[in-house]
């Protein structure tokens, strides 16, 4: 079967760095994505594996894969307290790569 299996709760202080993992089942690592929930929020995309992220978001974040370990990671640099969140991994609806738009 197809499963994401997130690493456990962790605990930080403010500018410490920490490394979430999500072990991958059944999926490819070409596909997913970070996501995130601050406590009374909705979701905030942070970015996905083709190293694309949100741009607000730039920087603090460094999103790797280890194919052999089948497993995906965030690295979130220098936390501050609004990064107190529920981080997610999710994989893509879409598994094909998508054209650029372009203007006529």
């Amino acid at each position: 079967g197809q499963s994401l299996t997130s690493s456990e709760p962790v605990v930080k202080k403010p500018r410490e760095s920490v490394t979430l993992s999500c072990a991958v089942s059944g999926l490819s690592l070409s596909y997913l994505h970070w996501i995130r929930q601050k406590p009374g929020k909705g979701l905030e995309w942070i970015g996905g594996t083709g190293t694309v992220f949100a741009q607000s978001l730039q920087g603090q974040f460094t999103i790797t894969k280890d194919s052999s370990k089948n497993q995906l990671y965030l690295e979130v640099k220098s936390l501050k307290i609004e990064d107190s969140a529920v981080y997610y991994c999710a994989r893509d609806t879409v598994t094909q790569e998508a054209e650029a738009p372009y203007k006529n």
